[in-house]
This record gives structure tokens, sequence and C-alpha cells, in this order.
């Protein structure tokens, strides 16, 4: 049985400790500890940006942290941007312009949009094209992600 560690960190905003297991992923900990689905899991070497999250406020692959290194930080996944039944403003713009098709990416795509859009929130086309440079759409949607991250950033 593998060694455990306790950790307290946020998670969406809310305060949790737990145990986390020494060389478990952040993904594998998002994912099957903390029950939240939203983040995917996609080539687990860092190259698809399907499993994005923000951790202190920047986007980082959870396939490639460990899940220990959480402790004493914030982690804010694809489940915490709506509020009260609210979709974030980048949700909703996703939807609206169809920014997805598999819907695979569109976690991570949105997780880093907003990292980018909370350090600069009028990005012009070379800004979002960095942003997203570590996230992949297999089915080819950038247009729409760029129309949809462009939208958002004038609400």
């Amino acid at each position: 049985m593998s060694e455990k560690i306790t950790i307290s960190f946020t998670v969406n905003g809310e305060n949790e400790t737990r145990e986390a297991a020494v060389g478990q992923t952040l993904l594998s900990f998002i994912r099957d500890d903390l029950h939240l689905t939203g983040t995917k899991s996609g080539c687990e070497i860092g190259e698809c940006g399907a499993c994005t999250v923000l951790l202190n406020g920047k986007p980082v692959n959870s396939c490639l942290v460990l899940a220990i290194e959480l402790n004493g930080k914030e982690l804010l996944t694809i489940e915490g941007l709506s509020k009260n039944g609210e979709l974030d403003k980048l949700q909703q713009e996703f939807i609206d312009h169809a920014a997805f098709q598999c819907g695979y990416c569109t976690p991570g795509m949105i997780m880093s949009a907003k990292a980018l859009l909370e350090r600069k929130p009028d990005p012009n086309d070379e800004d979002i094209n960095e942003a997203l440079s570590g996230n992949l759409c297999r089915c080819g949607a950038y247009q729409e992600i760029r129309a949809a991250i462009k939208d958002a950033a004038k609400k």
C-alpha cells in the first residue's frame, strides 16, 4: 500500500483536508478522490491540455503535478466556474459559439482561457493563441474557441 500524506487546500472555494498518496497525480486525485470528473484525462503526459486546472490562478496540466503539491494551495476546476446555477461567461460563450465538437478538450480550454482573461482582460489573437498553445482540440474548433474567448472578454 502506498504511503499517504494529509494535505489541506481549497478547491473551488471550499477548504478541504484529505489524504493523498505519495506519487498520485493531481489529475487522479481530482477525479478519483474529489469526484470532480469535469477535468479530463487525455494523454497523461502533458501534451494535450485536457486536464488543465488552475492552481493558485495559473493553468497547469494536472497529469504532471503530484496531488501532494496541492497542499496549502488553491485549486479551481471547471466545476468551480459556475456560481449559483449560473454559468461563467466563458462557459456560456463556448455554448453560444458552439466552440466544441466532441467536447473532450473543452474543460481544459476553458480553464486556460479563464487564466488568460484573469491576467489580460482584453486579449488579442496572439495572446489567445499563446494561452491555448498547450491545449489540443482534435476536432479543430479553434476558430469558434477564439471567438468565444473574445466575446467573453467583452462582457
